[in-house]
């Protein structure tokens, strides 16, 4: 069965970005799969003429036996009986199982993963902004719930749609050779049926799409309170997360009441038809062997049919119903999953080798769209190796001009550059490995203390990951450390966020990330803020060692830590208003003179909101 789960490349990437109408995000989604899927509903329609086949099977049976008599219906008929049996033992049985295979092992265990590895894989391209807006559970979900739904309808499609179009088209060619009008009655049973299908089936799917967002904004809430759950507790705020959480699923039970009521008509509406079919061809093909026009075998075979339909008509609608849900499932996802990426690589964007470190600000402004905040006609360059102090009040400017460095947005104006190219034309992934970081929060992944400082540099040994631990002064706690499951010491998971370690703990691994990373560029978004004084005594000395050779960006709030930069410049408001050495800078009594006068381990922001 090998051969037969690896016909679908599981994980070939997609052609370009996601379409955002229904249809063209299907070919998206499948794209590369469409021959061997074909195939599968080839097969499926194979099983459903096959059970046409059995009806004609039973009719001519008793046909036959009624000619012979019962005296010589057997030795008459050996060769038929044979050939009867071996239909039932052998082919339809084999029929049946390679039908089973195409969806159980071609199709579904294939295509869940190729739509959500294409989907993860557009998602992960966003810009941060994109996450910024909105609950990360809610895009995890949507991404869940949207692979899972195109995988659904496919199947169905394959596995119900195909094989019954395929014993419709048979059972009406089986009643056409009985007589014409009983085609015809079953061809104006089927106008009915597709009707009250047109008219149930859009209904339905707007109603799953409405369900779908309501239940992924149920997974958003709940993910975003257990997510912030320390918070939570420290604020007494369970009754109030309690009404938001309940909100959110009163939310979606109305929304699914709604979708039970019509499914409800839907399935009482299609089973009365399907009640009625029975009735018809059975009737009707009595009446014409009354006539002398239709054998018993027909009689029989009619019934046959028409029962089989009855009861497919049932199992159909029941799929029909579940794959319009799906689809109205997967257009919701597809609106929040498809839009296009905000910040992308230029066309002709090359890999950035590795660099100097000269990093030059030209006329930049940066405002998030609004009136106030960000960065500002701003100039400056740093040159390779150079200790960069960046200081202002919360607001004025810092972080943005980080961000822009990593070029997690483009300036509305002006340029920023490493090493004199323009960061528009170097790929986003080359830009951000030349850079290590360290910020005030600290990210950290569910994952083990090791995997979490190899993140810095994937391939390094663990003598190197070891040592970069050591100069972050994280070694020693880490091989304290155990998890529920008994790993401990570097095998230890840290929790969501990193939740298992005290702010320092967390900071001085990613120190040790930073530190293995070796970045030419360095960025320092205050990263001891966490520390006691006696460890961030330690780290700065580490840090220190670390610099060396390197350019570096600091921010600091705690001026102490940043004093002996080489430069140190001064933001308010978006633009530079101070730039010197620390001694210049004290000498002009100007801005930075007043933080650090009125500074005694103190912290400006909240000094400056102050004043």
């Amino acid at each position: 069965m090998t051969w037969l789960a690896g016909l679908i490349d599981a994980f070939r990437p997609a052609v370009g970005p996601p379409p955002r109408t229904l249809a063209a995000f299907f070919r998206w989604c499948l794209a590369g799969a469409w021959p061997v899927l074909i195939l599968g509903g080839v097969v499926s329609m194979a099983a459903g003429v096959v059970e046409v086949v059995t009806a004609l099977i039973l009719g001519h049976v008793i046909d036959t036996a009624l000619a012979s008599g019962p005296a010589a219906f057997f030795a008459e008929n050996g060769g038929m009986l044979l050939a009867v049996l071996a239909f039932f033992v052998i082919l339809r049985p084999i029929t049946f199982a390679a039908s089973s295979a195409t969806t159980s092992i071609v199709v579904q265990p294939n295509v869940l993963p190729l739509v959500l590895s294409r989907l993860h894989r557009h998602t992960l391209g966003q810009a941060v902004s994109f996450f910024d807006e909105d609950f990360a559970g809610r895009i995890a979900q949507k991404q869940m719930q949207t692979a899972r739904a195109v995988t659904d309808v496919l199947v169905e499609v394959i596995n119900v749609v195909a094989f019954a179009l395929a014993s419709l088209v048979g059972a009406a060619a089986l009643l056409g050779a009985i007589d014409w009008r009983v085609a015809v009655t079953l061809a104006v049973w089927l106008v009915a049926y597709i009707a009250l299908i047109r008219l149930f089936l859009p209904r339905i799917r707007a109603r799953s799409k409405a369900r779908a967002g309501a239940r992924a904004m149920v997974s958003g809430q709940v993910v975003d309170t257990v997510t912030n759950i320390k918070t939570v507790k420290l604020f007494a705020h369970s009754e109030h997360e309690d009404h938001a959480a309940l909100g959110a699923m009163e939310e979606f039970r109305d929304h699914a009441l709604g979708f039970g009521r019509v499914a409800v008509a839907f399935r009482f509406s299609l089973m009365t038809l399907a009640g009625i079919l029975p009735v018809l061809l059975v009737g009707l093909t009595l009446w014409l062997w009354t006539k002398g026009i239709a054998s018993p075998g027909d009689i029989a075979a009619a019934g046959a049919v028409s029962i089989r339909i009855a009861q497919m008509t049932g199992w159909v609608s029941f799929t029909l119903m579940a794959i319009y849900s799906n689809v109205g499932e997967a257009e919701d996802g597809m609106r929040t999953l498809t839009p296009p990426h905000g910040l992308t690589d230029a066309p002709d964007a090359a890999d950035l080798p590795h660099v100097a470190g000269r990093i030059g600000f030209e006329g930049v402004t940066f405002t998030y769209g609004r009136e106030t905040g960000g960065l500002r006609d701003v100039t400056l360059t740093v040159a390779p190796g150079e200790k960069l102090g960046l200081v202002g009040a919360s607001g004025a400017g810092k972080s943005t001009l980080v961000a822009l460095l990593l070029r997690l947005y483009d300036p509305e104006t002006g340029r920023v550059t490493v090493d004199g190219r323009d960061l528009r034309d170097v790929t986003q992934e080359s830009l951000r490995r030349q850079i290590g970081m360290v910020t005030q929060e600290t990210a950290m992944f569910n994952r083990s203390a090791r995997e979490n400082i190899l993140y810095g540099r994937p391939d390094a040994s663990d003598d190197d990951m070891i040592a970069a631990a050591k100069q972050a002064e994280a070694h020693a706690f880490i091989l304290g450390l155990r998890d529920s499951r008994g790993r401990s010491g570097y095998d230890a998971h840290l929790g969501e966020r990193g939740v298992k370690l005290s702010g320092g703990q967390r900071q001085r691994i990613a120190l040790a990330r930073a530190i293995l990373k070796d970045a030419p560029v360095l960025v320092l978004d205050e990263a001891t803020s966490a520390l006691d004084s006696e460890v961030e005594a330690t780290i700065q000395q580490a840090l220190h060692r670390v610099m060396e050779g390197k350019t570096v960006i600091a921010i600091a709030h705690r001026l102490s830590t940043i004093a002996e930069m080489d430069r140190i410049v001064v933001l308010d408001a978006g633009r530079i208003v101070e730039d010197g050495t620390h001694a210049e800078l004290l000498a002009k009594g100007g801005l930075y003179a007043g933080y650090w006068n009125r500074q005694s381990g103190g912290f400006i922001g909240i000094d400056a909101a102050a004043e």
